[in-house]
């Protein structure tokens, strides 16, 4: 299988991570592999692959009406027959999120094997936290169970699973259920649980809703984190609504920024006060406790 390898170097981080994130969940279909790096001082690069049977692209037109900002010309080149997807994963950092860092098995020579590192390695399941909406809910994790413990938490859209192993790290006490839609996700989170030795503390399941019998035998949830996207967390929001306890806590993220107001406004209606709205290169996570 041959690719088509599209690249940009950019000068400002932000604007790299935000077409990088664009890139790969707002284009269809998505590119095959993508990777976001340093190319030396004060520039990233940003490179994405397609396979060629897929019809030739315009990734700048595409692009576009997605960033606000100009987008520096791509470079097209057609590469090899190689794994350009293990090699994009492979260039993957690791990312300090609080006290977690998040880093794949290609770099656990070099990063602390502390009580806080989580094993992700990039692959079918979303959520290694170099995407601003895995950031953002780790981050939201850090500060909350700094502030207080929870008995009870859902993770509803696991994906990895990064996000239902940082709270069994910093809340070893806690009973956390973590649920996907995709059975693959699924396979992938049990895998990246049990890898990161809190295979006891979490337990992974199909689940497409907040109404799967074996997430509403655990339900309600004084801690519910859902990193799924605007229209699907709008649409759930009563599920929701009904799955947290009275002073329990919410946060939502793959929210676009321009989404948040109506995300907000949607939980104001079913009970909740919102409490902090961060923003990390266009994807807004937001915090919540329910009245």
């Amino acid at each position: 299988m041959a690719f088509r390898k599209f690249a940009a170097r950019f000068s400002d981080r932000s604007l790299a991570y935000a077409t990088g994130n664009a890139a790969q969940d707002l284009l269809e279909p998505p590119p095959d592999a993508l990777t976001v790096f340093e190319d030396g001082p004060d520039l990233w690069r940003v490179e994405a692959y397609f396979d060629l049977d897929a019809g030739d692209r315009d990734l700048s037109a595409e692009l576009a009406p997605l960033i606000e900002w100009p987008l520096p010309p791509f470079e097209i080149e057609t590469v090899p027959d190689l794994n350009w997807v293990a090699i994009s994963q492979a260039a993957l950092p690791p990312v300090p999120a609080g006290r977690f860092t998040i880093h794949g098995s290609h770099d656990s020579g070099r990063v602390a094997h502390g009580p806080n590192a989580i094993l992700i390695d990039a692959g079918e399941a979303f959520g290694t936290a170099h995407h601003a909406t895995t950031l953002g809910c780790l981050l939201a994790i850090d500060r909350l169970t700094r502030a207080r413990s929870f008995k009870n938490m859902l993770d509803l859209g696991c994906g990895s699973g990064v996000l239902a192993i940082a709270a069994a790290k910093a809340m070893p006490l806690t009973r956390i259920i973590a649920a996907d839609m995709d059975p693959q996700s699924v396979k992938v989170a049990t895998e990246n649980v049990r890898l990161n030795g809190a295979g006891r503390r979490i337990a992974v399941v199909v689940a497409s809703s907040i109404g799967n019998p074996k997430i509403r035998t655990r339900a309600p949830f004084d801690f519910l984190v859902a990193n799924i996207l605007a229209g699907p967390l709008i649409g759930l929001s009563p599920s929701i609504s009904q799955a947290v306890v009275r002073g329990g806590t919410l946060v939502l993220s793959g929210i676009l920024i321009p989404q948040a107001p109506e995300v907000i406004a949607t939980y104001l209606a079913h009970g909740f006060a919102l409490k902090r709205h961060d923003r990390i290169v266009g994807w807004s996570t937001l915090t919540f406790n329910r009245r």
